[in-house]
């Protein structure tokens, strides 16, 4: 389903990218295990269960998470009203609008596709942002919506799920028996865990590859749909600094849901390395949003 959000080939080539070597790695690892002789079957079975429940749920889930609950436009009409605005100008359907009471300032969007998705903002965003502000950080997260990376981010966690399950399977069994009978070779559990461990390191850097891009895009896109990139670098800003003064409890609650959220839940100079981050930098972010700005004739 199509949309007025700006296309980003640079977004498509890297999922394409970063699902084609998954997928390698994927086929890498299921040799491997079979090759050690592990039933993989039962781990297969175990982890599309939960590839299905999250790639189905995800949208129910992340609101029981959150503790967001969805509201009427009698109850929140100013926040519908913006939403209202951005999917007419965008020309796609409008997700179901969710508020969750934190004080943490940050949004989120989540669901498989445009007709299965909601978008979410706390009490702490809406009580610190101006309107203008409010509608780029909406209009971010519409774009995550339009692009499907709540899809395309889940599946491919999938072998991430899959290395997961095999260390801890390996762990619980003891790392027990030995390459080819003997006292002396190498435990069959100790490579299998070695090995998952690897796979799950991949794929978790590819993964937070991509998702540093797709904010980096979803920020564009926000910002050109708008024609205010001024009004979401406002909103960065206000929302990075606040984060300073939020209780370090109330962060480390947030902080699990970090790939959900517009910004990181978490204080200036606390965040992971650039790695490891699922989110790019602020002044990354900032340039981008100025260029932008330059281009639109807007300085």
């Amino acid at each position: 389903m199509s949309t007025r959000f700006a296309s980003d080939r640079g977004l498509t080539t890297r999922m394409v990218v970063t699902m084609f070597l998954l997928g390698l790695l994927y086929v890498v690892f299921i040799g491997v295990l079979i090759a050690l002789g592990v039933q993989a079957l039962t781990v297969l079975v175990i982890a599309g269960g939960l590839l299905f429940v999250q790639y189905f749920l995800s949208d129910r889930i992340a609101l029981f998470a959150m503790h967001g609950r969805e509201v009427t436009p009698q109850e929140a009409p100013e926040l519908h009203g913006l939403i209202d605005r951005l999917c007419a100008l965008a020309d796609m359907p409008k997700p179901r609008v969710a508020i969750a009471d934190s004080d943490v300032p940050n949004a989120f969007a989540t669901g498989r596709n445009q007709n299965n998705a909601v978008v979410c903002v706390t009490t702490g965003i809406l009580r610190r942002l101006e309107p203008q502000e409010l509608e780029g950080v909406l209009s971010h997260e519409l774009s995550h919506v339009a692009h499907r990376d709540v899809a395309v981010m889940t599946i491919a966690s999938f072998l991430g799920i899959v290395a997961g399950l095999m260390t801890r399977f390996a762990l619980y069994a003891g790392l027990g028996g030995r390459r080819n009978g003997n006292q002396g070779g190498v435990p069959v559990g100790l490579i299998i865990l070695l090995v998952s461990v690897v796979v799950y390191a991949i794929s978790f850097l590819l993964t937070r590859a991509l998702s540093r891009y797709r904010e980096l895009s979803a920020d564009r896109a926000g910002a050109l749909l708008t024609q205010r990139p001024s009004a979401l670098a406002s909103a960065l800003v206000k929302i990075s600094g606040d984060m300073a003064r939020i209780p370090t409890q109330d962060l480390r609650e947030a902080a699990p849901f970090n790939a959900f959220y517009f910004a990181p839940a978490a204080a200036p100079g606390q965040a992971l390395a650039n790695l490891f981050s699922t989110h790019p930098p602020l002044d990354r972010r900032l340039a981008q949003l100025t260029d932008i700005s330059r281009q639109l004739g807007r300085g």
